[in-house]
């Protein structure tokens, strides 16, 4: 988390000097602007980590290890597909979600299938896509999607977990 903290960091501070060197106030505007999403998302962020810190306390660690753990299986990346699918908001909700679930022992294929899901299928989504894109496009999309975030967790299981299914 340093490195990306580091580069972060470093771009607010090129683009704010930047906006400070156009002197006309864009650093000001900017802050303000980013200040206002903060207080937005802050609360959204907090709960977030509420979510992810509880869930591992809250889910016995033998219903984890059966559902998303390594011993989970392929039964395990469909669990996962599927409630990335369903799950709602977005990389505030599910990153810190997938974070708490990792550090509890969940199968990184499962994890790899929930964030694939959560970014392809994205159930919340598709009434705004409906509306503007109309159900041909949408279920096109969607059945062109549909196998990807099995397949990305069967691939994150085979290369880069000690636990091949």
């Amino acid at each position: 988390m340093l490195i990306p903290t580091l580069i972060m960091g470093m771009l607010a501070i090129v683009f704010l000097l930047i906006g400070y060197n156009r002197g006309e106030g864009e650093h000001l505007i900017g802050l303000r602007s980013a200040f206002t999403m903060f207080v937005q998302i802050l609360p959204l962020l907090l709960f977030a980590f509420v979510i992810a810190g509880m869930v591992p306390i809250l889910l016995p660690k033998e219903m984890l290890s059966k559902w998303i753990g390594a011993e989970s299986g392929f039964r395990g990346i469909l669990v996962g597909s599927i409630a990335g699918g369903l799950a709602p908001g977005g990389p505030y909700v599910s990153l810190p979600i997938v974070a708490g679930l990792l550090n509890s022992g969940a199968n990184i294929g499962t994890m790899v299938a929930f964030l694939t899901g959560w970014s392809l299928w994205a159930v919340g989504r598709i009434p705004m896509e409906v509306g503007i894109l109309g159900w041909k496009f949408t279920l096109i999309r969607l059945a062109s999607t549909l196998i990807f975030p099995p397949v990305a967790g069967l691939i994150a299981n085979y290369f880069f977990s000690s636990t091949k299914l």
